[in-house]
């Protein structure tokens, strides 16, 4: 498969349904607007035949998405507010909100964490990721909210990257998950790749894998859910979301690895990267920061424990 196509194969959880809805889910990073050209274009197929977003799949259908390469890319800057927790010469650490991108992607080119950044920090930006993604040493998905580092230096880049590869920064996460987990604490160690039926999501797979390791513990039990704590000690794509649905906890709200639907009206992925700890690379300081959870998840938190 070539680098600009997508392949997907359906899976029974998205047999019968309209492929706009099923690629609009798990195409998180393009917009749906972009999604309805490719239909428009003749770029996405169902078993090699062109299809419209009115297309529904069955169960072992192989989609491909075939995404052109942008003609031209300009990643301009945007005044888009930014919620700074930190700030000075080499770095920021931002508390980015749910349902931001964190850089351009092929159908999302504006409204991004870096088009906000390219506007409040001009030129000052690490350029060690080149015109797309300057100052952006690590991610978070769109759909999962709070902090993530920013390098305005290249030594801050490349002093944050060395720690992000030796797995010393402090990064904690809080979850709500599907079931209820009955140890107080626990640690999934199993290698994350590509899964081969639908390379936009990840899976535990032992061949051209990476490995990854989630500690996690509990907060709160509801019964049939769970509200956790999960640290990362590597930092794969997807890697919480990937890891407590290979347990049987999915995370609430999310469409691409759990239930498609769900009873608490979670709009999205029950996650939020609430601590962030790393030592400065320049002044060798460790620095730790907080951020407390989203009126959202707040509000799905609440009804668990109203319930």
């Amino acid at each position: 498969m070539e680098d600009n196509k997508i392949e997907i194969i359906i899976d029974d959880s998205a047999s019968g349904k309209r492929l706009d809805g099923v690629l609009a889910a798990q195409l998180t990073d393009m917009s749906r607007s972009f999604i309805q050209k490719l239909f428009d274009n003749g770029s996405i197929t169902v078993n090699g035949k062109p299809a419209t977003k009115k297309t529904k799949g069955a169960s072992g259908d192989v989609v491909v998405i075939d995404v052109p390469e942008p003609e031209h890319l300009d990643v301009e800057p945007e005044n888009i507010p930014l919620d700074i927790v930190y700030e000075d010469d080499d770095l920021l650490v931002v508390n980015k909100p749910a349902g931001m991108v964190v850089h351009p992607a092929p159908g999302n080119y504006s409204g991004t964490l870096v088009n906000a950044l390219m506007y409040h920090c001009g030129d000052n930006l690490s350029a060690i990721n080149g015109v797309v993604r300057p100052g952006i040493v690590h991610r978070i998905d769109k759909d999962t909210s709070g902090l993530l580092m920013v390098a305005k230096s290249d030594r801050a880049h490349a002093g944050l990257s060395a720690q992000l590869k030796d797995h010393s920064l402090t990064r904690k996460y809080r979850a709500i998950v599907y079931n209820n987990i009955k140890e107080d604490e626990g640690t999934v160690d199993a290698p994350i790749g590509r899964d081969p039926k639908n390379r936009l999501r990840n899976t535990v797979i032992y061949e051209n894998s990476r490995e990854a390791v989630t500690h996690y513990r509990v907060l709160e039990r509801f019964g049939d859910f769970t509200f956790i704590e999960a640290v990362l000690e590597t930092g794969r794509t997807h890697q919480i979301r990937v890891h407590m649905t290979h347990i049987k906890h999915p995370l609430l709200g999310d469409d691409l690895y759990g239930p498609e639907k769900n009873k608490l009206g979670a709009q999205r992925q029950m996650l939020h990267a609430g601590v962030l700890g790393f030592v400065h690379p320049v002044t060798g300081e460790y620095i730790e920061f907080e951020s407390p959870l989203p009126e959202d998840f707040q509000k799905v938190l609440n009804k668990l424990r109203n319930r």
